[in-house]
This record gives structure tokens, C-alpha cells and sequence, in this order.
């Protein structure tokens, strides 16, 4: 049943996407990719904590993008998300904010807005700037001994200092570093998330693209084969169990997942030009994808947030229906990137720790 639904979703996609390219030239352009990145205008950074596994991952937009966001779970951390709103004036932010510590991890933000002011860029107010950096964080406090080490002002400045226009960097950095996944029957049976990306470029020259820190209460699931790749363990640890199961009641007790040590945040990004209604719209189809991979997802425990950026240096024609498709496409097919190339840590084993990858 699984298998069919996951073949009817492809099927429904190739005809969304009719005119553009097929899902199979989709994932072969995806693979060559090399992520957000791969959307002119735009360069990431990370930067990782010495003393315990955080971090932060910075986007800039040095010459503005039109922004948008949908945040579904249940227990965000985000900053300037009202901004976004396309009823209220600024229209175009400058830098996105991936953060892990908590609460905690909001400063980093403050750190990239100053690394962003020094070089006069930002939202025109007289004869001054005003950079518009928007955020979200993920819960990675209780992973490690010192939950006092957390992200603030100079991770953000040092990730958005040492940001590139080169292939992104995946797995257990920036604000992946402390990111873990599969928490169903508590951190005991956990594995480790992480971050990663990936793109499309069609044919046209409309290329989309995803970054994304899964730090999800449930499993990752790659919707091209319905299977679990990474997620809640086997009481032995040695496997997976399959969150989908358990929640069907294959497996009784257990420890329940904390309501507020989660959360999948991350960034969906176009060359095309987009007014901020439509960028909005682009990140709420690009949930869709989040859902795709993570299951259960947007839960109570969960702060799932996206954000959307739209550059706007593409001149062909586009459907924002198309963008937002294919937006879904590289969130889901992220999430599985982040997984497969996070590292493990003690006790928290990754995908290649249970020889679960490819």
C-alpha cells in the first residue's frame, strides 16, 4: 500500500512538472548539484562549536531577496517571522539564520546582522541600514555534557564571515551539528541527523533549491522508496523500528518523546522572481515535501518552520505552482542528504554507523 502511494506521488508530480522535465532528469539534476548555493545570488556558511555538537548555518542574500515562511510545528523558536508576512512593508531580507540552541541560539542572528551593517547592506532608513536577518532554531541542548555551550552573536558573525558561493558542506556541522532524529521512544533509541541540501536546475535555466537541519521527533522516511532510513531504533539499537508501526501500536510503552527537543527548520530558495504572496506560497508547498520525509511531522513536540527566498535573477516565464513542486522535491530529497551524511556520535548512531546507507 505504502509503495503504491509513494508511485502515485511520482506520477502526480511528473505531470505538475510536465513542460520542464521529467522525475527522473529531476533527480539526476538534483544529484549534480551543489545545493543552495546553486541559486545565483545567494552564499551559505556554517560554523561549529568546539566543547559540545552545535552550531549555526547562515544564508546571505547580499543584495536582498522577496522572503516568505510557513512555520507548521507546534513549538517554533523564530525570529522576525511577522516580517514575512506579505500584508506589512519590508518586502526582501538580507540573511536566514539556522541556529541549534534553543531559545539560546536566537542571538546568533545579532551576530550576522552586525557582520551585514559593516558592509552597509540592509534595508535603507535615511542615511542608515537596517540588515532584515530572519531565524529559527532547533532544540540540540541535550546532546553533549555542557548544554552551556550554545550558539550566540559570534557564531553567527563567523558562519556569515566565512560564507561562499561553493558546494555546501552536509552532515553534522553548522546547525546540524546537534541535530538528531527518531526520538518516538526517547534519546536511548535515537539516531543522528544533521544538515543537507540539494537543487534542481531545469532546462530553462529555473533552478530551486533546499537546505534543511533535521532534528525531527520522528523517522526519515526517502519517499522515492517508502523506506526508513534513519529514525527510532530497535530496543537492541541494532536496527530500525519504524515509527509508522509503533504508532500503529506493533510495539507498546516506552518513553515518550519530550514535547520540546525537536524541530526541522530549514530553506527552500529560486532564481525566479517571486512577490512575497507567491514566495509564501512556495514555502507552504515545500512543507509538503518536509512531510514526505519525516514521519510523523509538524507534531505538537516539532517547530517545523521554512522559509522561502526568492532572488529574482531568473527572465523566463514562471508558474509559481511549478516552483512550489519542485521546492517539495528537494526539501524531501534534503532531508534524506542530511541524514545520510551526518556523523554519529556516542550513543547516537547515523546511518552509516548501522550500515543503513547506500
Amino acid at each position: 500500500m505504502l509503495v503504491s502511494h509513494v508511485k502515485r506521488s511520482v506520477a502526480v508530480l511528473g505531470v505538475l512538472l510536465s513542460g520542464f522535465a521529467t522525475a527522473s532528469s529531476i533527480e539526476a539534476q538534483t544529484m549534480a548539484q551543489s545545493g543552495l548555493t546553486a541559486v545565483d545570488g545567494l552564499r551559505v556558511g556554517h560554523f561549529t562549536l568546539d566543547g559540545r555538537p552545535t552550531g549555526c548555518t547562515v544564508v546571505l542574500a547580499e543584495d536582498g531577496a522577496v522572503g516568505g515562511v510557513d512555520v507548521r510545528g507546534g513549538a517554533p523558536g523564530t525570529r522576525e517571522t511577522d516580517l514575512l508576512d506579505p500584508v506589512n512593508t519590508v518586502q526582501r531580507v538580507h540573511g536566514v539564520v539556522l541556529s541549534g540552541g534553543s531559545a539560546f541560539g536566537l542571538d546568533a542572528a545579532s551576530g550576522v546582522v552586525r557582520y551585514l551593517e559593516e558592509r552597509g547592506i540592509g534595508y535603507a532608513v535615511g542615511p542608515n541600514v537596517v540588515p532584515i536577518v530572519v531565524g529559527a532554531i532547533l532544540f540540540d541542548l541535550g546532546v553533549g555534557d555542557d548544554p552551556t555551550i550554545r550558539p550566540g552573536p559570534d557564531c553567527g558573525y563567523r558562519a556569515a564571515d566565512g560564507a561562499g558561493t561553493g558546494p555546501v558542506e552536509e552532515g553534522s556541522v553548522g546547525a546540524g551539528a546537534g541535530a538528531t532524529v527518531g526520538k518516538i521512544r526517547g534519546m536511548g533509541r535515537a539516531m543522528k541527523g544533521g544538515l543537507g541540501t540539494a537543487s534542481v536546475t531545469l532546462q530553462s535555466g529555473l533552478t530551486v533549491a533546499a537546505m534543511v537541519a533535521v532534528n525531527a521527533v520522528g523517522d526519515v522516511v526517502d519517499p522515492r522508496t517508502g523506506q526508513v532510513v534513519a529514525g527510532v531504533r530497535t530496543e537492541d539499537g541494532s536496527g530500525l523500528s519504524d515509527a509508522r508501526a509503533l504508532l500503529l501500536g506493533a510495539e507498546s510503552g516506552g518513553e515518550p518523546p519530550n514535547p520540546a527537543a525537536n524541530t526541522t527548520i530549514g530553506v527552500v530558495a529560486t532564481n525566479a522572481p517571486l512577490t512575497q504572496a507567491q514566495a509564501t506560497k512556495v514555502a507552504q508547498m515545500a512543507q509538503d515535501g518536509l512531510a514526505r520525509a519525516i514521519y510523523p511531522a509538524h507534531t505538537p513536540g516539532d517547530g517545523d518552520t521554512v522559509f522561502s527566498l526568492a532572488t529574482g535573477v531568473f527572465d523566463g516565464e514562471v508558474q509559481v505552482g511549478t516552483v512550489g513542486a519542485l521546492a517539495a522535491e528537494v526539501m524531501a530529497r534534503a532531508i534524506v542528504r542530511a541524514v545520510e551524511t551526518a556523523a554519529g556520535l556516542p550513543g547516537i548512531p547515523s546511518v552509516s554507523d548501522l550500515g543503513q546507507g547506500r
